[in-house]
């Protein structure tokens, strides 16, 4: 069992025999009341996110999550990885990974959170690099602000990119974002 003031951000616990990943961790204490614990968790069965409200006091049942670097292989109704020690490979439901889904690339190192073997949700690098297929072109003397045009990317995935870019050139992306970063050196 952990206290419920101990839950953070990445910590993954079990309350009626589901489990929950935190997202975020806020505690409201009002005067001369008892101090309340409220928390954004995903149901990491379903993949919905949902507020949860504890008391201080609160205990929730911890779990042993494991983690374990795979390799991304394909997506269909499932999303397909392999452990590159062993090639075994596994198969995570795909409403699990909805928010992460369009950044995934074939041969991606990703990390694969699983409970008793049975995998749960992934965990994708911060910083991708992806090369860009298709940009349009820019209006001679248009620099004067910040300007940005789209730029379509290997993986479909369409980002604004400076003017500068051009097609076929390989740039980082922010997976929490969705932000153009910097060319990729």
């Amino acid at each position: 069992m952990i206290s419920v003031t101990d839950l953070r951000a990445g910590v993954v616990f079990e309350e009626q025999g589901k489990y929950f990943l935190v997202q975020t961790y806020e505690h409201i204490k009002v005067a001369r009341g008892s101090g309340t614990i409220r928390v954004r968790v995903q149901n990491l069965e379903s993949g919905a996110n949902i507020d949860k409200t504890f008391p201080t006091g609160a205990r929730v049942n911890d779990i042993t999550v494991e983690r374990k670097k795979v390799q991304f292989l394909y997506t269909d109704n499932q999303v397909h990885v392999m452990d590159p020690v062993t090639f075994e490979q596994a198969e995570i439901d795909k409403k699990l990974v909805e928010d992460s889904r369009k950044y995934l690339k074939e041969g991606m190192e990703i990390t694969m959170f699983s409970v008793e073997e049975k995998p749960l949700y992934i965990e994708i690098p911060k910083i991708v690099d992806y090369k860009i297929v298709q940009t349009g072109g820019s209006a001679r003397g248009n620099t004067v602000g910040a300007s940005q045009k789209d730029a379509v990317l290997e993986n479909g995935l369409v980002v604004k990119v400076p003017l500068f870019i051009k097609t076929g050139e390989v740039i980082r992306v922010d997976t929490r974002s969705g932000d153009y970063v910097e060319r990729a050196k």
